[in-house]
């Protein structure tokens, strides 16, 4: 994964601005969405599933977003490009997935791992990023399944 800067946030931050320049109370909300994963007060599964439902219809901020992600967090769209993004957790050395956005998503929280340069970042330059939070790892799909199926 290359290594991120304030720069590519920053830039990203310009995109939403751009984006949506007739509309400014959206990128305001991303900036709160950004502050309050900062302040730790949402995860990075909720951090996704608020850009993601913010930028609803959006490919390119959506899936944009995925650069600031930490290791093993996607968003995904549907390859019709219809429907809602879909996210998954991937730990590192596992085969299994788990969705925390879209059908068939867990409602526990998957690990949070802040990402190394979003742009919660360009919010305050030169802010440390915030500690990472211990979770208990989320189960594979796979086993959820064979769980649900006993």
């Amino acid at each position: 994964m290359k290594e991120l800067r304030v720069e590519d946030a920053l830039q990203y931050l310009d995109q939403v601005k751009m984006e949506f320049g007739d509309r400014p109370h959206i990128y305001n909300e991303f900036l709160d969405i950004m502050k309050n994963f900062k302040s730790q007060q949402i995860d990075t599964p909720g951090v996704i599933r608020s850009v993601s439902n913010l930028f609803m219809g959006n490919k390119k901020l959506v899936l944009g977003f995925n650069t600031f992600l930490p290791e093993g967090y996607k968003i995904e769209l549907p390859l019709d490009g219809n429907g809602p993004p879909v996210a998954v957790y991937q730990a590192p050395g596992q085969t299994g997935v788990t969705r925390i956005l879209g059908p068939g998503s867990d409602p526990a929280p998957a690990p949070s791992v802040p990402p190394s340069a979003a742009p919660a970042a360009a919010v305050k330059q030169g802010a440390p990023p915030p500690p990472q939070q211990a979770h208990p790892p989320p189960q594979p799909v796979q086993q959820q399944q064979q769980q649900q199926q006993q």
